[in-house]
């Protein structure tokens, strides 16, 4: 029997979110929060970045409000304030409310057939349906994983879905230093 539409695109969120979660584990308050990049990019804010992804897209889009606050996507708020972690949010804090947003979210998926319509007003073509913005939070979800992905290799070396699937060959460090080695050749020669 083929596998529902639905229940595919929600088991690889799913296990998208997992993913973004398990960027944190192991490591400490000034890692998960530090600006990796020149645009600030943070493996914490960008797990808060999706909390307001999760309850926007699948609860104001088809009328079903998350019940709790979100200031950070109001008109008013601060540049970017939704993408990174001040020093008073706990890493607890921003992560049980990510959850929180995803178990919003699930009910709202689980409750709505795939056509079931709703309204981003902020999109060029407002009228949506279920399936589209499913489809949308995976594809933003996956990317934000694949930023979380790099910037966790940078910091410690961990790569992959999780601490158990790291979709990466398994080879020593001497093997992996003389592949970028190798690559950096292959680069430099095609200059």
């Amino acid at each position: 029997m083929i596998r529902g539409v639905k229940e595919t695109l929600h088991d690889y969120l799913r296990k998208a979110r997992e993913a973004m979660v398990w960027k944190l584990d192991g490591l400490g308050e000034y890692d998960i929060r530090r600006p990796l990049t020149p645009s600030g990019t943070n493996l914490l804010g960008l797990v808060k970045h999706l909390s307001i992804v999760e309850a926007w897209y699948f609860g104001k889009t088809f009328d079903r409000p998350f019940a709790e606050e979100l200031p950070w996507w109001d008109d008013d708020a601060e540049p970017n304030v939704e993408m990174w972690a001040t020093a008073d949010e706990t890493r607890a804090s921003i992560v049980d409310r990510y959850q929180r947003a995803c178990a919003h979210a699930d009910a709202t998926i689980e409750a709505l057939d795939l056509d079931a319509s709703g309204l981003v007003p902020w999109w060029r073509k407002s009228s949506v349906t279920l399936h589209g913005i499913l489809v949308h939070v995976l594809a933003e979800t996956n990317r934000h994983a694949g930023h979380a992905d790099i910037l966790r290799e940078q910091l410690d070396g961990a790569a992959g879905m999780s601490s158990t699937n790291s979709n990466l060959p398994e080879q020593d460090a001497e093997w992996w230093a003389a592949y970028r080695a190798r690559v950096e050749e292959a680069a430099r020669a095609a200059v």
